[in-house]
């Protein structure tokens, strides 16, 4: 049995497995559900599968026709959606237990995002694995500015922009950061909190603070769950969920922190420098 919960700690679930096809997914719409390069999935048999508490706090966004997302409305954390052919996808980041199993397969790898390299072996398919029935929707593509400073949620309602180039970008492997978006990692870029901009839909965003933090806070679109992004003063920038970008960026992640917190399923790939905890700049 592997457990699993959301940021605030309010939706409990576990899945009895067996578990398989585990994957990294590139989709547009990953992308901009989770706020990250990529999503990572397991499928579970629905039967296993079992919310302990908080199943009245899941909200759902229909995101392609018969298809939706399920995110814990208080916190935005993504949780497992609805079964399909008797199978539910299960969203790794969240899990508090080792799976047992490891990613198989890049899918959607079309899609991916211009800053993400695929440089861990794993076999790389445009779409879904040949072995695998499933209907392939049109890719979500919005026209994003030079450089990469706009962005917006997955169901269009919020926008933003920012002025300048982003300050820098890091991959976020904390606990925290991985059952808020859902993820192996968070990947964000750090824009000057003065240049940033909500366009439209800024009356949509909610927000979750976690208590015992200095500054942890997840702000999401209410509707559709997606993470946006969150302006922290002290800091005098706005960390933005690179995953909401809707062009280039004109930086790339440069380095990947708490590293020693990664989760147990996933290696982390390339050569980029690996610090333990926080890296302060």
């Amino acid at each position: 049995m592997v457990r699993s919960s959301c940021l605030c700690g309010e939706v409990a679930w576990e899945a009895d497995g067996p578990f398989s096809l585990m994957h990294h997914c590139h989709c547009g719409r990953c992308r901009k559900f989770h706020g990250t390069g990529f999503a990572t999935y397991l499928m579970a048999p629905a039967a296993g599968v079992r919310f302990g508490r908080g199943r009245e706090r899941v909200a759902r966004y229909e995101s392609s026709p018969g298809f939706s997302r399920a995110f814990c409305g208080r916190c935005g954390s993504v949780v497992p959606g609805d079964p399909y052919e008797g199978e539910i996808f299960l969203p790794a980041g969240p899990m508090d237990d080792d799976p047992g199993i490891r990613p198989e397969a890049h899918i959607f790898a079309a899609s991916k995002a211009p800053w993400v390299e695929l440089c861990d072996g794993l076999p790389a398919f445009d779409a879904f694995p040949p072995d695998v029935a499933a209907p392939v929707q049109p890719d979500l593509v919005r026209p994003g500015a030079a450089g990469g400073t706009r962005g917006s949620c997955l169901c269009g309602a919020v926008a933003y922009e920012f002025s300048g180039e982003g300050l820098m970008a890091r991959h976020c492997h904390c606990s925290r950061c991985r059952k808020a978006r859902g993820a192996a990692h968070a990947s964000n870029l750090f824009a000057p909190l003065d240049g940033l901009r909500f366009t439209r839909g800024e009356d949509r965003l909610a927000s979750y603070k976690v208590p015992e933090a200095e500054r942890f806070t997840q702000v999401f679109c209410r509707t559709c769950g997606s993470p946006m992004p969150c302006p922290q003063p002290a800091r005098g920038a706005a960390v933005v969920p690179m995953g909401s970008l809707d062009g280039d960026p004109s930086v790339r992640p440069s380095r990947h922190i708490f590293a020693a917190s990664k989760a147990p399923w996933y290696d982390i790939p390339g050569d980029l420098p690996q610090d333990a905890e926080y890296t302060p700049g």
